[in-house]
């Protein structure tokens, strides 16, 4: 048995020498014998990068009601269940409401449409039907 196992060590370990001896040499590794010099290569320009204009008018949000009062209404994104707008009321917005809060208001649920000032975040219109008052 002990002979068994010396003979498969010897074994091992010649073919581990034939293995690191007759090995390709990595060619990959070699280095660049050509240098390469930067002023004679010029960029290639595929596409010219503009700038994206800043908007100026309005932002749409839609999404469903969560909350709605006269002073504020909170609305979930259509395509975003976990994203949450709260958006304050303007003065004509904040009026309309009233009018609309009088007739049953808001409920959970309804789709609506605010359009807003994307700087403060002031809902300048809102559009959308509300349902039936329960």
């Amino acid at each position: 048995m002990k002979k068994i196992f010396f003979i498969a060590a010897v074994c091992g370990l010649g073919f581990t020498v034939l293995g690191t001896l007759s090995a390709f040499r990595a060619a990959a590794q070699d280095p660049v014998l050509t240098p390469i010099i930067a002023s004679e290569v010029a960029p290639i320009v595929v596409k010219a990068v503009t700038p994206k204009p800043k908007p100026t008018g309005l932002q749409k949000f839609q999404g469903y009601i969560v909350n709605a009062n006269t002073a504020q209404v909170t609305v979930r994104d259509k395509g975003n269940e976990m994203l949450l707008q709260t958006f304050p009321l303007s003065q004509p917005v904040a009026a309309q409401m009233q009018k609309i809060i009088d007739k049953g208001g808001y409920q959970f649920g309804d789709k609506i449409t605010v359009y807003y000032d994307p700087q403060t975040h002031t809902a300048m219109r809102i559009k959308g039907k509300p349902s039936r008052p329960l």
